[in-house]
């Protein structure tokens, strides 16, 4: 299998791609390198509980799916 050539993908085609391909951990580093140092960065403590990892889930989709809006940056 051809390995793609990442630095040749646009911002959101990689984004795309990682999506599609969640195990291709160079994907993703190539895609957290590209992340501006004026991001904002969120943070969620260590899930003790069944409980607080749903929490913690439901709060990171919510965060995505506010930011993969057309209007949003990134």
């Amino acid at each position: 299998m051809i390995k793609p050539d990442f630095n040749a993908m646009s911002k959101q085609e990689l984004k795309a791609y990682v999506l599609q391909h969640r195990d291709a951990l160079d994907a993703l580093e190539a895609l957290f390198s590209r992340r501006s140092l004026n991001a904002r960065v969120v943070r969620f403590p260590f899930a003790h509980t069944d409980l607080e990892w749903q929490q913690q889930q439901e709060t990171l989709r919510s965060l995505l799916e506010a930011h993969s809006k057309p209007d949003s940056a990134g």
